[in-house]
């Protein structure tokens, strides 16, 4: 009766943690990024009252006879299964669909959050509400390409500035009409940009040839000084399934701006354009360079690319947002403001880009509490019966012994 009483009380401090562990899943049922826990219980060591015996000749064996004594706390698990998304509007916020975690810095020590809904300081700088440093890798200051090797803050500054690229090459593809007739002209306009970022017009003009195959082009520039081209009569040469055969090397072309710039030296391939019977279609396919822009907006990809968008209808990677995944997430230890540290056991983090065996990134969402309100509820009233099944147990084993007093009257 004495082990039953304690098997009762061991009982009750246990489903009282539950309770406990329950109450933190509903108390944060509107939490981003949160993660449940849940309690598991296992027996204490049982008293033996006989062991087993071998079968002999005579007698089978016997089982052994022992008593348990209660039980026990065993683990108190985050569960770490994927939360709704929400869809906020938000274009700083973020949520990870899948495995992985943001990391964040506070000086020298990192943490690791689901949550995702960050802002921006002062300074531009891609911080949590507790002002932690979101980290990720940052681009290259001369590619302007996402630089892995470069691992620190990230930074949306309003008011950023590219400069004026002046054009550097130029290529064009289409048709040009293998019945035109001879002297006849394709007229093709385009823009290039100088060193101070001003725009000017370039015009090829194509002509039909008397020769099989064969088209002659010049280049011009209305309102510019001169155009400084390859000496010679510049011509087209196409074989007899209206591929280019010559030139395939681009052309390179230098333009004077004469409004202080420097000379616009550029190349014009033109080994993309076809001769086919048919429509002229002619015409420019890329061209580089970039006249001045500002910051204007800015999105985030699903791995976590910072895009954003110039006035010049430039769009250039600010950055790029890292994520951690780990051998043991339960094992990470919980540091309070949705932030998780590493542990022993939790393995060492496992960092890089969203999508590469990690979760993606979902934009302009938050990942809600993955809490079950019903599932909630259902264990409260299972903890509920069995601290109350305990508790019985304790009355009970008191009145037998209660009984017991009384047999010496």
């Amino acid at each position: 009766m004495i082990r039953s009483m304690y098997s009762g009380i061991g009982g009750m401090k246990n489903f009282q943690t539950k309770l406990d562990v329950i109450g933190n899943n509903i108390a944060n049922v509107n939490t981003f990024g949160f993660k449940k826990g849940r309690t598991t219980f296992k027996d204490l060591v049982s008293q033996q009252l006989s062991g087993a015996s071998n079968p002999t000749d005579n007698r089978g064996g016997t089982n052994p006879r022992q008593i348990g004594l209660g039980g026990t706390l065993a683990t108190v698990d985050t569960v770490h299964t994927q939360g709704s998304l929400q869809t906020t509007g938000r274009a700083l916020d973020l949520g990870i669909s899948g495995d992985g975690f943001f990391i964040v810095n506070n000086g020298n020590l990192s943490y690791y959050t689901r949550a995702g809904n960050f802002y921006l300081d002062r300074q531009g700088t891609l911080v949590t509400a507790d002002g932690l440093k979101v980290q990720g890798y940052r681009p290259d200051p001369v590619t302007g390409d996402v630089d892995y090797n470069d691992f620190g803050d990230l930074q949306i500054q309003a008011g950023n500035v590219i400069p004026p690229e002046a054009t550097t090459a130029a290529s064009f593809n289409g048709n040009l009409n293998s019945e035109a007739t001879n002297g006849a002209e394709v007229i093709v306009r385009y823009n290039v940009i100088d060193s101070l970022g001003s725009v000017h017009e370039i015009q090829v003009t194509f002509q039909k040839t008397p020769a099989n195959n064969s088209w002659t082009y010049s280049i011009n520039a209305p309102g510019m000084a001169n155009v400084t081209q390859p000496a010679g009569a510049l011509g087209i040469q196409f074989n007899e399934n209206g591929a280019v055969t010559n030139p395939l090397d681009p052309t390179n072309i230098t333009v004077q701006p004469g409004n202080g710039a420097n000379p616009i030296n550029f190349t014009l391939d033109l080994s993309m354009v076809t001769q086919f019977a048919g429509s002229n279609t002619a015409d420019l396919a890329e061209i580089n360079g970039n006249s001045e822009g500002f910051l204007e907006s800015f999105n985030i990809s699903q791995t976590g690319e910072i895009n954003g968008v110039f006035t010049n209808g430039e769009v250039r990677v600010l950055g790029q947002i890292a994520t951690a995944i780990f051998n043991n997430p339960g094992g990470l230890t919980k540091s309070g403001d949705n932030l998780y540290q590493v542990s022993n056991n939790s393995g060492i983090p496992n960092v890089g880009v969203a999508g590469e065996a990690r979760g993606v990134i979902a934009g302009s969402t938050l990942e809600m509490s993955n809490v079950d309100l019903s599932e909630e509820f259902t264990e409260m009233i299972v903890a509920q019966r069995g601290f109350q099944a305990n508790t019985r147990i304790i009355t009970t084993s008191d009145e037998i012994l209660q009984e017991l007093v009384n047999l010496k009257r």
